[in-house]
C-alpha cells in the first residue's frame, strides 16, 4: 500500500493519473478489508509493529480524500488503533490531534 500512495505525493502527476492511482488503491482497500475480517490487527488479537505501519499509510487516506467509508474492517481497525494510549500521545506530539 506503501507503494501506492506515491503518485498522490507528487504535484506534477496529471489529475487522470492519480484517479487511475486511486483506482488501485480501492482494489487493496477491498482486499484488505477482507483479510481484517474477524480480526483485531493484521496479525490476529495483538497489535505487531505492521499494524502501526499500515495505521501510518492508511492515514494518508485523509490527505488524499479518499473515502475509507466503504471499507468497514478498514475504519474499525483504524479506530482501534486510534484509541490505543501511546499512539495517541504520538498524534498529539506529532501535532495531528489536539
Amino acid at each position: 500500500m506503501h507503494k501506492g500512495f506515491g503518485p498522490l505525493w507528487k504535484p506534477d502527476v496529471p489529475e487522470a493519473y492519480k484517479a487511475s492511482v486511486k483506482q488501485n488503491l480501492a482494489n487493496q482497500f477491498v482486499y484488505l478489508d477482507k483479510e481484517l475480517a474477524g480480526r483485531k490487527f493484521l496479525m490476529g488479537d495483538a497489535f505487531t509493529v505492521a499494524d502501526g505501519y499500515l495505521f501510518t499509510i492508511l492515514n494518508w487516506a485523509n490527505y488524499h480524500k479518499i473515502d475509507l467509508a466503504p471499507y468497514p474492517n478498514v475504519t474499525a481497525f483504524i479506530a482501534r488503533v486510534t484509541a490505543r494510549p501511546a499512539v495517541q500521545e504520538a498524534l498529539k506530539a506529532e501535532g495531528l490531534v489536539k
